[in-house]
């Protein structure tokens, strides 16, 4: 059976979550729909990454089989009837084993902090009007990039067989609309990972930790000494790479 992949952005806020629960509006339960009214058949999607409630996307990809021939309206069509705060972007044919999840290779994060009251941000960045040493949390970021075992930063209760991810970048900035950026990317993330991360660093920022200190929360792997204070509606996922040549085709796309 064909199978597709469906990228997709969204705005977390008016929903639970991700993936699929009863009797709850979700990003995934919305885009199921939206191509089932479509196709006129039950579809399933399976995702590259399932956000928690109130976080965000700039890109996130799906999979689903189907044998319905796709027109060439299908993506005016499934952005007509979902909802207000998703937008499917593209739509691609790929090879029959190809997989959202298991064949990305990485994942970027975005964090964005406002430090001045801004009501246009306020849902899409964290209000943190408190100053905070630049310099210091770079200089934990790098520490990060040179760390392989996150459990300090993995909420209680995680099903992995392992704490191991390789961050292949994670830096703060301050962009032109005068937000605070934590960009980070790595293989995988853990339950609550970026957040933790943030709120941690964070605390370092104000010196309510020193640099010592920083160092000893992940050194010992313990997620009780870490700040998971930083709210979702923050966090964007903001990228998923695949291997080249994967998405190389796409059948429809809009921007």
């Amino acid at each position: 059976m064909p199978r597709y992949f469906i990228e997709v952005g969204y705005k977390g806020t008016s929903f639970r979550g991700f993936q699929i629960q009863d009797n709850a509006a979700t990003i995934q339960g919305e885009i199921n729909q939206a191509l089932q009214t479509i196709l006129k058949t039950p579809i399933e999607t399976t995702t590259s990454s399932r956000t928690d409630a109130g976080v965000h996307a700039y890109q996130n990809f799906l999979h689903f089989d189907t044998e319905c021939i796709l027109t060439a309206n299908m993506l005016y069509n499934l952005n007509a009837v979902i909802a207000q705060d998703i937008v499917v972007r593209s739509l691609y044919q790929v090879a029959d084993e190809a997989h959202a999840r298991f064949d990305a290779l990485s994942r970027e994060y975005d964090y964005y902090i406002i430090q001045q009251k801004n009501p246009f941000l306020r849902e899409i960045s964290h209000f943190y009007p408190l100053p905070v040493d630049i310099d210091l949390m770079n200089k934990a970021a790098d520490v990060l990039l040179q760390t392989t075992d996150f459990s300090s930063f993995a909420k209680r209760h995680s099903d992995v067989n392992n704490f191991n991810c390789s961050l292949k970048a994670a830096r703060w900035t301050l962009n032109d609309r005068h937000q605070l950026v934590f960009h980070v990317e790595s293989n995988r993330f853990l339950r609550g990972m970026v957040r933790a991360l943030v709120g941690t660093q964070l605390l370092l920022g104000r010196n309510k930790i020193s640099f010592d200190e920083f160092q000893h929360i992940i050194l010992s792997k313990d997620c009780t000494n870490a700040d998971f204070s930083a709210p979702a509606h923050g966090l964007f996922l903001a990228k998923v790479n695949y291997p080249e040549g994967l998405l190389a085709y796409p059948m429809q796309h809009s921007r």
